[in-house]
């Protein structure tokens, strides 16, 4: 963890307001919901709600902290910060606990939803998120603002001094002093050793001298930023930053006497007087005192500080972690490592003349000297770091020491690695994130971002000598300091392009909507048909289900078809059947009975001619096994409906299983799914694809797998799915949604069929993701590809066109899926073709007025065009969304004729074999190209039934002859909307059914209340 950096903008108590949780009954928590913030807490503490953490200004707490991975309580946080007369205590990420007595950093409060992370020690309770603190207050009044005392007795501040100025200390003399540690204590150490000067740094440490170093200077007074570990009321400088004191009295001792101060008392101890340990599990031995800090720290990894320190209980913890060089400093500080590093060199055995805090007998060190012991006299000591600047790094080139931005981040994405962070850790993720800058800072702190952020931060360059803190993983490089940024830039082939076509099509508006969509599905009839969550509608008088004629559009009246359904449809799915009828399958919704809801439309009606039938339904002769809200449905390579994933209601209990339709016969058939049990909540609506091999492939979390059809066990589970740059648990489905498509096939079907998923978002504070990836699931090593976005989104949908292109829009660049989660719309469509090379295959198009945030949909119609619809935020300033768009992508803003053709059988068999007859307008039918779109039900950026097939074909004048598929493992049987491209410019469609129905699913169900189309 980073230092605390500067306290900016402290808010008092009466600032505070307390965060709440809507009663309502709507979807507001996407996460672990069913934890709560304790009510009876210790003394007078009372929740003031959840807060951002570590914006760019820093902390929101930033005084004591601790962390417990297995048993972090609100409870035992409170008592912490309690006993160390803290005010605020705050948990983040389930096992953090953080203290102080003012809210920092202008952190402010967040939603409660926000805070949604069981603690590690009680899964009932809440601590915090990413980025996020559940934060609680004592009930007492905050001290006064910490500051350094302009006067100590006869000490007088001199301000902010800079120390350590290439590697020469502003005072050289480190001292041991009693705890608690507070200025008043360094200087009554400094004092007693006969220093007129003394300066405490880093919240802990204290140094004396007579003169003030060479390259020493005042710095500003909020350089030194550091809460004194034994008062919070005060300030002990920072990190190379002294609060600095100058004796003035007439009374000080005659002196110094000495750079040390053992036993407590400031007197030294001569290291004649000192023994080494000898009494040492084999092979450990004594090595030697060596210099510390003259370039930085010479052992890596500092133990927390040991008032019974002993060089025995030094080596005993580095040991334990599998350490070879233990190091004792200042009498009760341990370090541990496995070199020495920073250019470390020998000092006199008698400056190592402080007696350990633990056995003064011992000798622990001095000021900026180590005792150092490790398994070998031949240590190895690397040399003093510097940048690195080679051709290992690949396209980075150094630029130099960069000025950290003041109350932002000059690169704004954040990784802490505490023991792994250097140059190529870090720029190996910017890079593998399609990021152009990176940077380390502090050390540990790893940053990605691009040009453009540094440009708007408006920062420059420091002196070289700034940046000196070592790499914790590569200690003879440097990764940045306090404040100070190694900074790099990729000047290798660009990671991306992203096109901005002169053509980039439009939006239009295309009729006045009757209901807010929650799903929308083109029916073979060529209509397009809508269900809404109840409630939602402008009108009180709507019945949930409505067909839209697209021949009727400019006429309004007539445009619409009221139908009707029974129960709740919220949050359920859709499918297209693959029987004769081309009837849709809704499962599923909100609560009570609509939850193991079956319904189901077979579409009828032409352009202009209103159809008669309607939406079948009846719970007491049909429902699911089990209960399910956000269900995923996916026709099999059998013909049947796989059902899989969702809760048993609103905001309940996960349903970990899948059932298929027909229910088979027997009892209870339902399988239980442990992966999705262990994932939720993050695994709702499923991303489910038949593959070409019979398997099924399923997205959920951040998670893949590939499942048996027969068993639905588990054949392979990939790689896990890549997240964002400083977030691997990321996720691709609801509430972190993002979209994915399977990618088009090509005939003959030889090559390995790959699938992505596109954008997302992080638990927490939401951030969302910008990228895409995509895997060949079965090819040869299935690994993810990785392409950055133009932007962050979240709640993203995509249309596959009959061009083989996906058109990605919709969403929010923050938030995460549900209501009132996402406030800031992605107005931006964008074109993405498998075709061109990776990293060059987003196109940015045109942009909308209309924000499409929760509940938005996009489907391909056949006249080519894409349907936007829908957004049901529930969000302050945001409408629920009645209109309803078309998006005209570029294939059809050209100029061009769109081309047609007829048909007569549309019902075909695999390999079977089809003729067309076409006329095109621009070209011949050498560069004619021929598509299969399946049947889509849209809804939370899930394209249930997506499929995009090229047959093969043949021509000979303008009759053409299509092969059909060769399977129902490359195409799943089901309809497919058939379009010709005369070059660019695609047709109308017609409809095709290919695969018949060989699960008989057209006399499904045989109850009295369903009408079926037969077989």
């Amino acid at each position: 963890m980073a230092p605390p950096r500067a306290i900016i903008g402290a808010l008092l108590l009466p600032l505070i307001h307390s965060c709440s949780a809507s009663s309502n009954h709507i979807r507001l928590v996407p996460a672990h919901r069913r934890q709560s913030v304790p009510t009876k807490l210790p003394g007078n503490w009372t929740s003031k709600g959840c807060y951002t953490d570590n914006q760019p200004g820093g902390r929101t707490l930033a005084g004591a902290s601790f962390t417990n991975t297995t048993g972090m309580t609100v409870e035992s946080c409170i008592n912490f910060c309690d006993a160390k007369s803290f005010i605020f205590a705050g948990i983040e990420f389930a096992q953090e606990c953080y203290c102080d007595n003012f809210i920092e950093n202008n952190n402010v409060p967040a939603p409660l939803t926000d805070c949604n992370m069981a603690c590690t020690g009680n899964s009932a309770e809440t601590c915090g998120a990413g980025n996020r603190l559940n934060v609680f207050w004592s009930g007492a009044q905050p001290p006064p603002q910490p500051s350094i005392p302009a006067k100590i007795g006869n000490w007088t501040s001199l301000g902010c001094f800079s120390d350590n100025v290439n590697g020469v200390r502003a005072l050289p003399n480190g001292m041991q002093v009693p705890a608690p540690f507070t200025l008043e204590a360094c200087t009554a150490t400094c004092f007693t050793a006969g220093y007129p000067y003394s300066g405490s740094e880093y919240a802990d440490e204290c140094y004396c001298a007579t003169a003030i170093g060479a390259g020493s200077a005042q710095t500003p007074v909020g350089d030194c930023n550091m809460l004194c570990a034994g008062d919070s009321t005060e300030l002990c400088g920072g990190p190379n930053r002294l609060s600095l004191y100058n004796y003035t009295g007439i009374d000080r001792p005659t002196g110094p006497v000495g750079g040390g101060g053992g036993n407590g008392g400031g007197a030294p101890v001569t290291g004649t007087n000192l023994a080494t340990a000898t009494d040492l599990p084999a092979p450990w031995t004594y090595v030697g005192c060596f210099v510390d800090n003259a370039h930085g720290r010479i052992v890596e990894n500092e133990i927390p500080d040991n008032a019974t320190l002993t060089i025995e209980s030094c080596v005993s913890t580095c040991r334990a972690q599998n350490y070879t060089v233990a190091a004792a400093e200042f009498a009760d500080q341990c370090f541990c490592g496995n070199e020495l590093i920073a250019g470390a060199v020998p000092a006199p055995e008698t400056d190592c003349n402080m007696g350990c805090a633990g056995n003064t007998t011992q000798g622990c060190g001095a000021g900026n000297r180590m005792s150092v012991y490790a398994t070998t006299k031949n240590i190895t000591i690397l040399p003093v770091p510097v940048p690195q600047n080679d051709s290992s790094l690949g396209g980075w080139t150094y630029q130099g020491c960069l000025i950290e931005a003041v109350g932002s981040r000059a690169i704004p994405w954040q990784n802490i690695y505490p023991t792994n962070n250097s140059a190529k850790t870090c720029l190996g993720q910017c890079a593998a994130f399609g990021y152009t800058v990176g940077g380390m800072e502090y050390g540990e702190e790893c940053y990605c971002g691009d040009l453009s952020d540094v440009k708007s931060a408006g920062v420059g360059f420091a002196p070289e000598s700034d940046c000196n803190l070592p790499c914790p993983g590569d200690p003879i490089h440097l990764c940045g300091a306090g404040n100070r940024i190694q900074y790099y830039e990729w000047t290798g082939t660009p990671p991306y392009v992203w096109h901005t076509p002169e053509n980039t099509g439009f939006y239009d508006f295309l009729v006045p909507g009757v209901v807010v969509p929650l799903i929308a599905t083109v029916g073979v009839n060529g209509k397009v048909t809508f269900l809404e969550k109840s409630g939602t509608s402008e009108f009180d008088n709507s019945t949930g289900a409505y067909e839209l004629d697209l021949s009727l559009v400019d006429q309004f009246d007539l445009a619409w078809r009221e139908m009707h359904v029974k129960s709740d449809v919220f949050c359920s799915g859709s499918v297209t059947l693959p029987d004769k009828g081309g009837r849709i399958l809704n499962v599923g919704g909100w609560s009570l009975d609509s939850t193991q809801g079956v319904r189901l439309y077979t579409p009828d009606g032409t352009a202009g001619v209103n159809g008669t039938n309607d939406w079948q339904e009846n719970f007491q002769e049909l429902h699911l096994q089990r209960q399910r809200w956000y269900p995923t449905a996916a026709v099999l390579a059998n013909g049947s409906v796989l059902v899989i994933g969702g809760e048993t209601g609103s905001n309940a209990s996960p349903q970990p299983n899948l059932e298929i339709l027909p229910k088979p016969a027997g009892g209870d058939t339902v399988i239980d799914l442990d992966w999705l049990e262990r994932t939720d909540p993050y695994n709702l609506y499923p991303f489910v694809f038949v593959l070409p091999s019979g398997n099924i492939f399923v997205i959920y979390y951040n998670e893949a797998r590939i499942l048996n059809p027969t068993t639905f066990d588990t054949v392979i589970q990939l790689p896990n799915i890549p997240g964002s740059v400083n977030n691997f648990l990321a996720g691709r489905t609801y509430p972190l949604e993002g979209a994915a498509v399977i990618f088009p096939q090509h005939a003959p079907y030889t090559d390995p069929v790959r699938i992505m998923a596109c954008g997302g978002s992080g638990f927490g504070a939401g951030i969302a993701v910008d990228n895409c990836v995509s895997i060949e699931p079965e090819g040869p090593s299935p690994t993810w590809t990785l392409e950055r976005m133009p932007s962050q989104r979240v709640m993203p949908c995509m249309a596959p066109l009959p061009d083989g292109t996906y058109l990605l829009l919709n969403g929010a660049h923050q938030g995460v899926a549900g209501f009132g989660l996402a406030s800031d719309p992605n107005l931006v469509a964008l074109l993405y073709d498998p075709a061109q090379p990776v990293g060059q295959r987003i196109s940015i198009l045109n942009t909308t007025i209309v924000a499409r945030l929760y509940h938005s949909e996009a489907i391909l119609l056949p006249d080519a065009r894409v349907l936007v619809s829908g957004s049901d935020p529930q969000t302050p300033n945001f409408p629920e969304e009645m209109r309803i768009e078309a998006y005209y992508p570029p294939y059809l803003t050209q100029g061009f004729v769109q081309p047609n053709f007829t048909i007569t059988n549309t019902d075909w068999a695999y390999n079977g074999k089809y003729q067309i007859t076409v006329h095109l307008h621009q070209g011949t039918t050498s560069n004619m190209r021929v598509s299969l779109i399946a049947a889509v039900s849209s809804t939370h950026g899930n394209t249930m039934g997506s499929r995009t097939i090229f047959p093969a074909f043949s021509c000979s004048g303008t009759t053409c002859t299509i092969t059909a598929p060769p399977n129902a493992n490359v195409s799943p049987p089901g309809w497919h909307q058939l379009f010709i491209l005369d070059g660019p410019t695609p047709s109308h469609s017609a409809w095709v059914r290919i695969g018949g129905d060989p699960s008989k699913i057209g006399n499904w169900p045989d109850l009295p209340d369903f009408v079926v189309p037969g077989v």
